[in-house]
């Protein structure tokens, strides 16, 4: 797989990335242990060096996974994790907490989760409005200079938010939203990156499952699944964007992909210094979406999805109010 560059930093990684949470957390009953480590040792056979985690996804099981499944080849790949959020003794999110001393404490206890000397890469998971950003960004900055995280990442933080870290600390990537579907990061996000040499990994880069056209109207999902409460994913908001996925199914078969294939092309195709993290539990799914690197799409084929895409109204907001608050501070 070719390698991509984030932003200004030196940090390599390969162009598509492994996000892990589904495995542990957020879609359904976590993947069997055994199970999930194979397929993250598979996406490493098959090129991926980028792997995505967090002390909130299980919470901790998720990071638990990766230090053991990537154990044996630790130096060949970058680990990314993040912290940001208190949890109660149910494992429950109990609210944001990025003081120092709480950052330091994370990052101690993600160093012997994931089994590494240092973390590669340590976002903010979402910004708290109760600590100044520049407290965190030193805080992460001291870090650094102990050797124990190398690379300090953001997620969801605003235009604002990003210049006044990246001004006390150089922030190596954003994590955010960013799909055929949720287009916003385009107005004053992308700008921003790009004037500041900052890298951008893109989560949910198939919508959360919806662009690869295996979601209906009718699909039920497990209780447990995190899309429930979401409102794009209500049936009917479900069976309203059905056009964007007919869309791209006409697009793949002129390409002879995949409509998930076709929807990683174009973020890839956007800018040189985009990663997306697609998350999967499958292993042809895995091995389906890796092949989306390879898949060209010529600026013809960007101007006509440009274009169809315009005529497309996609409908329900990204997540209910209460999470919706969190972002973009």
């Amino acid at each position: 797989m070719q390698k991509r560059i984030l932003g200004n930093s030196n940090l390599e990684v390969s162009a598509l990335g492994l996000g892990c949470m589904g495995l542990s957390y957020g879609y359904g009953p976590a993947t069997e242990k055994q199970e999930a480590i194979t397929l993250i040792r598979s996406a490493f056979e098959r090129g991926v060096t980028f792997f995505d985690t967090a002390e909130a996804y299980g919470p901790y099981k998720n990071e638990e996974l990766l230090g053991e499944a990537l154990a044996p080849i630790r130096k060949q790949v970058v680990i990314a994790t993040k912290f940001g959020f208190e949890f109660d003794s149910n494992g429950g999110q109990s609210g944001m907490n990025s003081r120092p001393e709480h950052i330091r404490e994370v990052a101690e206890a993600s160093l012997r989760r994931l089994k590494v000397d240092a973390i590669d890469l340590f976002y903010q998971h979402r910004v708290d409005p109760s600590v100044p950003i520049e407290d965190v960004a030193g805080a992460v900055k001291d870090l650094i200079r102990e050797g124990k995280v190398k690379h300090f990442g953001l997620s969801e933080a605003s235009p604002q938010t990003i210049r006044r870290a990246h001004a006390v600390l150089p922030v190596t990537a954003l994590q955010s939203e960013y799909s055929l579907w949720w287009r916003e990061p385009e107005r004053e996000i992308l700008p921003t990156l790009e004037e500041l040499g900052i890298g951008f990994v893109p989560f949910s880069p198939l919508g959360k499952g919806f662009l690869t056209g295996a979601i209906s109207e009718n699909t039920t999902f497990d209780s447990t699944d995190f899309r429930n409460i979401v409102p794009r994913f209500t049936p009917e908001a479900r069976k309203a964007n059905q056009a964007l996925v007919d869309l791209l199914g006409q697009i793949a078969a002129r390409k002879q992909a995949t409509s998930a294939q076709i929807a990683l092309a174009w973020l890839l195709a956007q800018k040189p210094w985009i990663v997306p993290i697609p998350g999967t539990t499958k292993l042809h799914r895995l091995e389906e979406n890796i092949e989306a690197a390879a898949v060209e799409l010529t600026p013809d084929d960007l101007r006509d999805i440009n274009a169809a895409l315009s005529n497309i109204n996609v409908q329900g907001d990204r997540y209910p109010p209460h999470l919706q608050a969190r972002v973009g501070r």
